[in-house]
C-alpha cells in the first residue's frame, strides 16, 4: 500500500509511539495513573503532562498558554463559542468545524470570499460590529497558505479577535505570531489521534464549554491521557528539530509528481502552498472508478472529513471551479515517510489509470 492521504492522517512517529509506552502500562506499573490524582504516580503522570505542554508551546509563540483538548474539533469550539464572540467572519474555505461551528452561533455570519487561488485578501470588509475572525493557516484540501499575519492585523484594526486553524502548517510551518488562538492537532503532525490543543493568547479571557471538574485550567473538564499528552509532545518537538529536512523532503517530492502529473491542472495557489499537499484536477475524470481501479494507492477524492457525501468540495467550488471540474479532481498528500519510489510509482500508475479512462 501507498499511502498518499497525509492531510486526513499522517503516520505515528516511532518517537512519538515510544514515548506513550510507559504511560499505557498495566497494573504491575504506575503508568496507568491519573494526573490529576495527588498520590506519588499522579504526580508522575502529571509530571509527563506538563512536559507534554511545553514541548506543543514550543512550537507556538510565546506569550500564550497551550490548552490540552480532544482533538482540533474541539479546540475551535472553544475558542469560537468560548470567547463569546456574536459577530463572526470566517474564510469560505474553512473546515467544517469552523463553518458550522461559526453558523450555529452566528445566523448573520460573514463568510469572507477566497479568489482563484484560494486565498482570502486582507483588505476585504469584516462587517460592523466583527468580534471574531477565523481563518486556517493552510487548507487541507488544496494546500493554499493564507496570509494570516496580514488577516490577524486586519481583525485587530476591527477590534476583533483572530482564530487561526492551524492542523494542516503546526510544526511544518511558522505559526502565526499575532494570533490570539490558534488549534492544532497531533495527528496532523505525526503524534496520536484523540488530542489536539488551543494556543491562547495571554489576556484572552474564554469561557468553558465542556463542564464537570475543570482538570484542564478551569477550561476543559475531563482526564487528561498522559499517554496521549506524552506521543503529541514528542510529535511536537520532534517537528521543531526536522522542519527544515521535513520541508526540503517535500519539496522534493512535489517537484517529482509535478513532473509526472504535468498534463493535470493544479487546484490553489501554485506559489503559496504547502507542497506536501497536491490537488490537480483532470475533465472528464471518473474519480471512483480511478480509486477502484487503485486499491493499494490511498489517496483522496477531496476533504476525507466530507468523503462519502457526494457533494462537491466546498473549497473547490468556493475557488470558482464547476461541480463537474470538482468532481474530477484527486487529492496526493505525502510527507516525512514518503520515499521518493513510493511518489514516482504512484503518479504514473495514477496517470496511466486515467489515460485508460480515455481522459
Amino acid at each position: 500500500m501507498i499511502y498518499l492521504d497525509y492531510q486526513a492522517t499522517a503516520p505515528l512517529a516511532p518517537e512519538a509511539r515510544e514515548a506513550m509506552l510507559p504511560w499505557l502500562g498495566g497494573p504491575d506499573t504506575i503508568g496507568f495513573a491519573n494526573p490529576h490524582s495527588p498520590h506519588r504516580p499522579g504526580r508522575a503522570a502529571a509530571a509527563a503532562v506538563e512536559v507534554a505542554r511545553e514541548q506543543v508551546a514550543s512550537i507556538l509563540p510565546p506569550g500564550g498558554r497551550v490548552v490540552f483538548t480532544s482533538g482540533a474539533t474541539e479546540a475551535i469550539n472553544l475558542a469560537l463559542a468560548g470567547s463569546g464572540a456574536r459577530r463572526l467572519a470566517v474564510s469560505a474555505i474553512e473546515h467544517a468545524a469552523v463553518l458550522d461551528t461559526a453558523a450555529a452561533l452566528d445566523s448573520r455570519l460573514n463568510v469572507l470570499p477566497v479568489d482563484e487561488a484560494g486565498l482570502v485578501e486582507p483588505s476585504l470588509p469584516l462587517g460592523e460590529g466583527t468580534a471574531l475572525v477565523a481563518v486556517m493557516q493552510v487548507n487541507n484540501e488544496i494546500g493554499t497558505v493564507q496570509p494570516v499575519e496580514q488577516l490577524a492585523e486586519a481583525a485587530h484594526a476591527a477590534g476583533a479577535l483572530f482564530l487561526c486553524d492551524a492542523v494542516q502548517g503546526v510544526g511544518k510551518i511558522a505559526p502565526p505570531g499575532n494570533a490570539d488562538m490558534i488549534a492544532v492537532s497531533a495527528h496532523k503532525l505525526y503524534g496520536p489521534k484523540g488530542i489536539g490543543a488551543l494556543w491562547v493568547r495571554d489576556g484572552v479571557e474564554l469561557t468553558p464549554i465542556v463542564l464537570g471538574g475543570g482538570q484542564e485550567q478551569g477550561l476543559r473538564s475531563g482526564t487528561l491521557s498522559p499517554a496521549l499528552c506524552a506521543g503529541f509532545g514528542a510529535a511536537a518537538a520532534l517537528s521543531k528539530v526536522r522542519m527544515e529536512e521535513d520541508v526540503a523532503h517535500v519539496q522534493a517530492l512535489w517537484r517529482r509528481a509535478r513532473d509526472i502529473l504535468g498534463r493535470w491542472t493544479l487546484n490553489g495557489s501554485a506559489e503559496r502552498r504547502w507542497h506536501g499537499n497536491l490537488n490537480l484536477r483532470l475533465p472528464g475524470l471518473d474519480v471512483p472508478r480511478l480509486m477502484s481501479d487503485l486499491r493499494d494507492v490511498a489517496f483522496s477524492a477531496g476533504s476525507a472529513c466530507a468523503s462519502g457525501s457526494g457533494r462537491p468540495s466546498h473549497v473547490l467550488r468556493a475557488i470558482g471551479l464547476s461541480d463537474r471540474n470538482a468532481k474530477a479532481s484527486v487529492r496526493l498528500g505525502f510527507g516525512r515517510y514518503t520515499a521518493l519510489r513510493e511518489i514516482e510509482d504512484a503518479c504514473a500508475r495514477i496517470d496511466a489509470a486515467a489515460a485508460a479512462q480515455g481522459v
